[in-house]
Parts: structure tokens; sequence; C-alpha cells
């Protein structure tokens, strides 16, 4: 199973791609590809530029590359409690090629916060506008206090509540229908 993750920050440290991929290692067999959104640059979306310059490339790409997967991992960055700049305008190019961005693929979406929140409001978003872009969402997971249940040395989850909760949303998202 081909599995396409990453975190939606532009962040080189971020959090939430350290958990996609952690949990992506949680599907037994996953051939997983890691995304930077670092690489998917653009100019900040609107009608009018849309109008003038058609579909930039790295939403194009972006929007392949999801095409291209069997299963998609995303983890949420929280900024003031919303998506964080680069992935919404990002997410914003790709689903003027396509509102359904995500193309049926199963999908978990995850969130993480070096707080409690665990970026719970940002994932609660995403779960309620799934149904709107072609998510097939298999699970969905809040990591709270990101950096006292993370090894940063292994790259691995190691509060056992956590680490069960994502342990079920991989087992989830590898247990998809088969067409």
């Amino acid at each position: 199973m081909k599995i396409l993750t990453f975190g939606a920050s532009n962040s080189k440290n971020s959090i939430n791609k350290a958990l996609a991929r952690f949990t992506a290692t949680l599907v037994p067999g996953a051939d997983i590809e890691v995304l930077d959104l670092s690489d998917y640059e653009l100019p900040i979306f609107s009608e009018d530029l849309e109008k003038e310059i058609g579909q930039p490339a790295p939403a194009k790409t972006f929007f392949e590359k999801i095409g291209s997967a069997d299963a998609v991992i995303v983890s949420f960055a929280e900024h003031n409690g919303s998506y964080s700049a680069a992935y919404k305008n990002l997410f914003d190019w790709a689903s003027r090629i396509d509102q359904k961005v995500f193309q049926d693929k199963p999908t978990v979406f995850l969130a993480t916060s070096p707080g409690p929140g665990g970026a719970g409001s940002v994932l609660a978003s995403a779960k309620g506008s799934a149904r709107f872009f072609g998510v097939d969402l298999k699970a969905a997971v809040s990591v709270a206090n990101f950096y006292d249940v993370f090894d940063v040395d292994t790259g691995r989850i190691t509060e056992p509540s956590a680490l069960e909760d994502l342990t079920d949303a991989a087992t989830a998202l590898a247990q998809r229908e088969v067409a």
C-alpha cells in the first residue's frame, strides 16, 4: 500500500510531519512517501490570479501525488485555531483543479501541538469539511502535549494511550476495502 503522508505545515521541524510519518510506519508493509509543504510554494490564491496564470505546477503536482497514492495520512498544524496558511493556500489551489482534492482516497486525519489542546480545533474543522473534498475518512486522532509523548531520538510515540489511538487509526487505514 502506497501511503502519501505530510504535515500540513511548512515548518522545517514540523511536529505534524513527524507524527504523520510515524503513523504511516504503523501500517504493515506500507510504501511511504513523505511530502514537505515547503516544496509547494505558491502565490496567494485569488480568482483573478487564477484567470491570469491558470493552475500553478506545484498545485498540479500536489493533486497528482494524492491521486497516485493508495491512502493518505495528513497531520494538521494549528495556527490560531485554524489551518496553517501554507496548507490552506495549497489546498485552495488544488481544490480548483478538482473540489475532491483527496480523490476518495482512504485517509487518516491527525493533529498535534505542544500543548494540551492537541490542535483539536483544526482537526474538528478538517473533519467537518472532509465530505466536501473527497475524503474517505477512516480515523481522526488528536495528540496533545507532543513533546511529552514523542521521543525525538527514535521518532516514535512513547505514551501508551496515544500509541494505541494511532495504531487503531493505522489499522483502520490498512483495512480499507480493496476494489
